[in-house]
């Protein structure tokens, strides 16, 4: 099994050389990491250059773009049976990678969603009014769609794991698209091939310049412009996923 893990930073240099070592710790010699800066101004990339691993490949955006098309960039660049997201300010727990790639053969499932243990800035276990990941709802498609339409924060995409093939249906990530957590968990539920995983796999970092923190006090026209894209992701996933299969058809 060969492994592509994709993270994208900016202006990460506080935390990511923590997780940079957490993730390399779960790599073989044969897997890759894809770093995509979103044009830092503070010292991420001399960071990233001063770990000597030849497994790690930084891109660097000519200018700031977002972390979706940041992530949609590294995704794209991968090489790899199977492909991993991960945030700069996270910690991975060892056995994540053969865990969340032992439930996607499984299941047979195209993407896998684990659950994780939220940590502030100095590594200490904090709670977190989240209630994460269901095993019991990983079928549960339509369900699943209509907890994201109505704005329930359930998937990160740092706690995400796919299958190459699955790539297909939602990458490139458009320009507008808001989430790419939201996008990848809607394409996965949308072809009824999306499993849960209730064990944690990750320490997830909480602190004052993440954009988790921002996810709960959005304005109302904030709110509702996220069903906007919502309806438009659904049509232009549904478009792209009848496309691929008229295209396996005559092919």
């Amino acid at each position: 099994m060969k492994v592509s893990v994709c993270v994208a930073t900016f202006n990460g240099a506080a935390y990511i050389t923590r997780q940079i070592l957490s993730i390399l710790e779960e790599l073989g010699p044969d897997d890759e990491l894809i770093v995509v800066d979103d044009a830092s101004t503070d010292n991420t990339i001399s960071m990233l250059h001063s770990i000597s691993d030849y497994r790690i490949q930084i891109h660097i955006n000519s200018h700031n773009q977002g972390e979706v098309l940041s992530f949609s960039r590294g995704i794209r660049l991968a090489r790899n049976e199977f492909i991993f997201l991960a945030d700069q300010d996270d910690i991975w727990i060892l056995g994540r990678v053969a865990k969340m790639i032992d439930k996607l053969r499984s299941s047979g499932a195209s993407l896998v969603t684990s659950n994780f243990v939220w940590i502030n800035e100095f590594e200490k276990p904090i709670e977190v009014d989240f209630d994460g990941v269901n095993g019991r709802t990983s079928a549960r498609h339509l369900h699943n769609v209509l907890e994201i339409f109505l704005g329930k924060t359930t998937y990160f995409g740092c706690a995400m794991a796919f299958r190459r093939d699955f790539v297909s249906l939602f990458a490139p990530i458009p320009a507008w698209v808001k989430s790419h957590d939201v996008w990848i968990a809607l394409a996965a539920n949308l072809i009824c091939s999306n499993v849960h995983m209730d064990e944690p796999t990750l320490l997830k970092r909480r602190h004052k310049s993440n954009a988790t923190n921002t996810v709960s006090s959005r304005s109302l026209p904030k709110k509702l412009w996220a069903r906007v894209v919502f309806l438009r992701s659904l049509a232009v996933l549904q478009a792209r996923r009848m496309q691929l299969a008229s295209e396996q058809k005559t092919g």
